[in-house]
């Protein structure tokens, strides 16, 4: 078995998004993400499917936490190897590592102190997965690499990173493995962004791959149009407006929120929504906003005409960055109707959690959801209809409208994904599908068998699968 892929997160679910190609003796990992998902979080703290440190070489598709949170545990653990990724994706990363970090030590902090006034001991040590301190390290690891370059992570193997069109410096993954015998082409797709959109440059096209793993996120469904997206945003923030509440919208923090900014200042603009407060705040948004302003190149041609133009699509008026912890908890005394823009996007942590304390008792609020929400967050919980939740210890009545906008996502969907696949002149050998809920991923694979006849494999977790 000269070469096998196996599947270590993102198989059956959405998050942890994690696989080990195996070239000879030689081990390169795409992608090691955190899992969100509430019932999989100890997978975090479980030793790694190998020791750390005999994996040879890491690639990251993109900055994502599902897809590069557990790095500095796997450093921590004893991985040395060179951790490769476009330039954009290193800065992003290093931001979204340590933000982790610091959620994860404060939220531990706050456990610890609210378990002692409780009275209460908790089954397992108040330690982080990894602490602000280990996660600066894990960034040392990095070696930016230009899309298009081909490198050697392997002394046997070749890759090469692809626009992803996901988020800012997202890749797809092209990679060529050899022994004395054969060669293969394996194509990883990361998250598969769409055409079309604000900001960012549509994804690359391949014509031809052994072996594919494509993620399915939506593999089950069609986003609605961009023109149905802004007005419905526009409605929703009139509506909220009449009735005295806050628009409160969970974001990711890296390409979600600059597409909301990019639509609300286009809204502002053309008049379709009166100018009031939008506050960001988000730290790392804001940074994030700035590195999005650092690397022109990589935005779309519409994008750079408007900023040679001295029109940044992320400033409007009304906009007010709060960076601070004191900024942002006056953001909930203001009386004034505002939109709040604010991190995490599955509400898993950071400021989004106090503004949904604020906010859910009243019914005169609206929290809008503007991502894909995993089973088990707080995020999915609210979206499946919870009449109460708990935040911080407290339990929470729902009593706010709670909407989604699916057009907004920064994934391929089922439509988009047939398109992007159809552009191989050939079938591959095997497709595998990952990075999809159950349900999502095996219709997405029954249509696809329907529409295309290939050979398609849906991994299970752990599962190793040798490549012929």
């Amino acid at each position: 078995m000269p070469f096998s892929l196996t599947f270590l997160g993102g198989a059956g679910n959405v998050t942890g998004s994690s696989t080990l190609l195996t070239v000879s003796d030689k081990l390169l990992l795409v992608d090691c993400g955190l899992f969100q998902e509430r019932e999989l979080r100890d997978r975090n703290f479980q030793p790694f499917f190998v020791p750390p440190a005999q994996l040879d070489a890491i690639l990251l598709t993109h900055a994502h936490l599902d897809h590069c949170g557990l790095l500095p545990k796997l450093v921590k653990d004893g991985f040395q190897g060179p951790v490769f990724a476009t330039q954009a994706t290193t800065e992003i990363a290093r931001l979204v590592l340590l933000d982790s970090a610091k959620l994860q030590e404060e939220d531990i902090a706050f456990k610890k102190k609210r378990h002692a006034r409780e009275g209460r001991k908790s089954p397992h040590p108040y330690e982080p997965l990894y602490t602000i301190q280990e996660a600066e390290e894990a960034c040392t690891r990095f070696r930016p690499i230009s899309y298009l370059k081909e490198f050697l992570p392997l002394p046997q193997t070749a890759a090469t990173f692809f626009e992803g069109g996901h988020i800012l410096g997202s890749s797809m993954i092209r990679v060529l493995a050899h022994n004395a015998d054969f060669q293969r082409t394996l194509l990883f797709s990361g998250d598969v962004g769409r055409w079309n959109r604000p900001l960012l440059n549509d994804p690359s096209l391949f014509s031809f791959a052994d072996y594919l793993q494509c993620e399915s996120t939506y593999g089950n469904r069609e986003h609605e149009s961009d023109e149905t997206v802004d007005d419905e945003l526009a409605r929703l923030i009139h509506e909220t407006r009449a009735a005295g509440g806050h628009i409160v919208i969970p974001s990711f923090a890296v390409e979600r929120t600059q597409e909301l900014l990019y639509r609300i200042s286009a809204l502002v603009r053309d008049k379709k929504i009166p100018v009031m407060p939008v506050y960001l705040d988000s730290p790392m948004a804001i940074a994030v906003t700035e590195i999005f302003r650092k690397h022109p190149e990589l935005l779309d041609e519409a994008t750079r005409r408007r900023l040679s133009n001295g029109d940044d699509p992320c400033r409007f008026p009304g906009l007010r960055p709060t960076p601070t912890a004191d900024e942002s908890k006056k953001i909930n005394e203001t009386k004034e109707s505002a939109i709040i823009i604010a991190g995490s996007g599955m509400c898993t942590g950071g400021r989004i959690k106090h503004h949904l304390r604020h906010n859910l008792p009243r019914p005169e609020s609206l929290i809008l959801f503007v991502g894909f929400q995993a089973r088990g967050t707080l995020g999915r919980i609210l979206v499946d209809g919870a009449r109460e939740v708990r935040i911080f210890g407290e339990t929470v009545p729902v009593r706010a409208r709670i909407r989604r906008l699916h057009g907004l996502s920064a994934h391929a969907d089922r439509r988009e994904l047939l398109c992007w696949l159809s552009a191989l002149q050939q079938p591959p050998r095997t497709l595998f599908l990952v990075h999809g809920e159950p349900d999502s991923t095996q219709d997405f694979a029954q249509y696809l068998r329907q529409h295309l006849g290939w050979t398609i494999r849906v991994p299970t977790y752990g599962e190793t699968i040798p490549l012929n």
